[in-house]
């Protein structure tokens, strides 16, 4: 797979959202597969992880987030459920998933429903070790502040309380399995 000719042919390269969209990729690839490397007993597919943590924010274009350069028609929380039938289109089923299931900790149907998202009712919660890894890396980079530099673990969860008690619970979980 050719992640960069993939994320070319949606991005014109070199522009700002282009950079934008890269430059966090590569954090979140790098931290993911750090997280691989210091823990082979989790058994993750390493190139996968490499491939899908480039593409997992390939929706964000088709989203209106104009501090991000992004100019699209979609809520900012649509760019998961994009990115993913953008890539099941171009054949990849598997790091489609990674793409719908990375918001937060993931997005129970009882979320979706309950904060009213414009997403589909449809469980979005990463089930694989590969799709786990890469949420929890991409928790660590922003895309509207300095792309590679990562989050404290405390900030991470201070700003994940204002979306639940139980995403802070994943994302502590986590914590312990992949720090």
């Amino acid at each position: 797979m050719n992640t960069e000719a993939i994320i070319n042919k949606y991005y014109t390269p070199n522009s700002p959202l282009w950079v934008t969209l890269t430059e966090h990729s590569k954090a979140v690839r790098d931290k993911a597969l750090n997280v691989v490397s210091n823990h082979p007993e989790l058994e993750a597919d390493t190139q996968f992880v490499a491939e899908a943590a480039m593409l997992h924010d390939i929706g964000i274009y088709l989203t209106n987030a104009p501090d991000l350069n992004c100019y699209g028609t979609f809520p900012y929380i649509c760019h998961g459920y994009l990115g993913h039938d953008l890539l099941k289109r171009e054949g990849y089923p598997r790091h489609a998933l990674v793409c719908e299931r990375h918001t937060g900790t993931g997005l129970s149907v009882d979320d979706i429903i309950k904060q009213k998202l414009p997403v589909p009712h449809r469980n979005m919660q990463p089930i694989s070790i590969e799709e786990q890894i890469i949420c929890f890396a991409d928790k660590f980079y922003s895309k509207s502040r300095s792309l590679r530099e990562a989050k404290s673990t405390i900030k991470i969860i201070k700003s994940m309380r204002k979306h639940g008690e139980h995403q802070v619970k994943q994302f502590e979980i986590w914590c312990e399995m992949f720090l």
